[in-house]
């Protein structure tokens, strides 16, 4: 062992004199703009959680777990799945995953972020074409910023905006597969993606189709499959579905083509490389899935609630998505910031959105419908919402 010894003072520090005031020159515009974030925490009802099913807090996952404690089931995998972090019961997880969702195979990565990161580093080649919806995910255009493949955008749920795209590039000498990069059901809109269009889009381009389920998973579709569910088992179409909304836990399964799978193991660094989830969370998520059969009343509920929403909505001449994800569209930032305020100082969990989050001149409320609410809870969200709307206009 290296000793060390000090003779005399000790080394003086520096003070930090300056070093951080680019950091709070840049704090302080986003305050000027209404856009500076803090961590709030969770308090009144929930209308801002993606808990859409309620099984965040379902005594069958509590369950689960303790089960799986009492099993000594390690709490960690120690490893990446390529070293010792293989656990049979995320295998176990895979195997019911693709069985649930009619997949070809699936592969479980710890969170939606870094799957749709891995599949847009991994699998579009050089020479392809990644064209992403213009409100796709974050984590999708993060991962085709670093993606090996040229990125274009396209305008929103546009089907014939993306094939004019591809057309574009083809005309232009590109040679190699387009990748459509889509939401199913977008997470700041709640409305849905052309997906039987896209699908034709990437037959007859020779393309592939990545579907993000991330805010469908668990509410739409057969037994909460999503609203892709028609498309699993397709070579050319890979879906992913989170377990970290509707289905309560954390993780995300990818479900794709066992070559892909295969691709994926032995070529994605944000898979190759990382401690594999726990063991613990895919006994849990498996469990989930076992809900989602067994009690479609919940999925029955929500789109009750759904409809109180509309109708409410309608009385304050505001347009509704139809789905669980409702935005309340306001424009200016610091309004949307002044109606959250409001709504939470009267019980009602809702938070402002605000650029770069979405675009500019769209700041808005997103108001979440779960089942950790019920009718009445709704009813009077909407009240407290007139009520509010009309004090932030005087």
């Amino acid at each position: 062992m290296i000793q060390h010894s000090f003779h005399g003072s000790m080394p003086q520090q520096s003070d930090g004199s300056g070093l951080l005031d680019r950091y709070e020159t840049s704090l302080r515009r986003l305050g000027e703009r209404d856009r500076l974030r803090g961590l709030k925490p969770a308090s009144g009802l929930d209308f801002a959680s993606n808990d859409y099913l309620g099984l965040a807090n379902h005594p069958r996952l509590r369950a689960a777990l303790s089960d799986a404690l009492e099993g000594e089931i390690p709490v960690g995998a120690g490893g990446s799945r390529l070293l010792r972090g293989n656990d049979p019961h995320i295998e176990a997880l895979e195997d019911a995953a693709a069985e649930f969702f009619g997949a070809s195979s699936v592969l479980f990565f710890g969170g939606g972020f870094v799957a749709n990161y891995a599949l847009l580093t991994t699998l579009p080649q050089k020479g392809d074409l990644i064209l992403l919806d213009d409100l796709v995910h974050a984590s999708c255009h993060d991962g085709a910023r670093s993606a090996r493949a040229e990125t274009v955008l396209v305008a929103h749920n546009d089907a014939g905006a993306v094939e004019k795209a591809v057309l574009d590039w083809r005309s232009q000498g590109g040679k190699g597969r387009p990748w459509i990069v889509v939401e199913s059901l977008y997470s700041m809109d709640g409305d849905r993606a052309p997906l039987s269009d896209l699908v034709a889009v990437a037959d007859r381009q020779d393309g592939f189709l990545i579907i993000d389920e991330a805010h469908a998973t668990g509410v739409f579709g057969p037994e909460g499959r999503g609203l892709s569910a028609d498309f699993e088992g397709r070579d050319n179409v890979i879906i992913l579905h989170t377990c970290g909304k509707a289905l309560g836990a954390s993780g995300a399964f990818v479900c794709l083509s066992q070559v892909l799978k295969d691709y994926l193991v032995n070529r994605c660094r944000p898979f190759i490389y990382a401690t594999a989830p726990s063991p613990l969370m895919a006994v849990v998520v498996r469990e989930s899935l076992n809900i989602l059969s067994d009690e479609p009343q919940r999925r029955e509920t929500l789109a009750h609630l759904i409809n109180v929403l509309k109708e409410g909505l309608s009385d304050l001449d505001l347009p509704a998505s139809g789905s669980q994800i409702q935005p309340v569209i306001v424009g200016d930032a610091g309004r949307a910031v002044r109606l959250a305020n409001g709504l939470q100082e009267r019980g009602f969990d809702i938070r402002a959105v605000r650029p770069p989050t979405v675009p500019e001149g769209t700041s808005r409320l997103r108001i979440s419908l779960t089942l950790n609410v019920d009718e009445a809870d709704v009813r009077a969200m909407i009240s407290a919402l007139r009520d509010e709307m009309e004090r932030q206009s005087t």
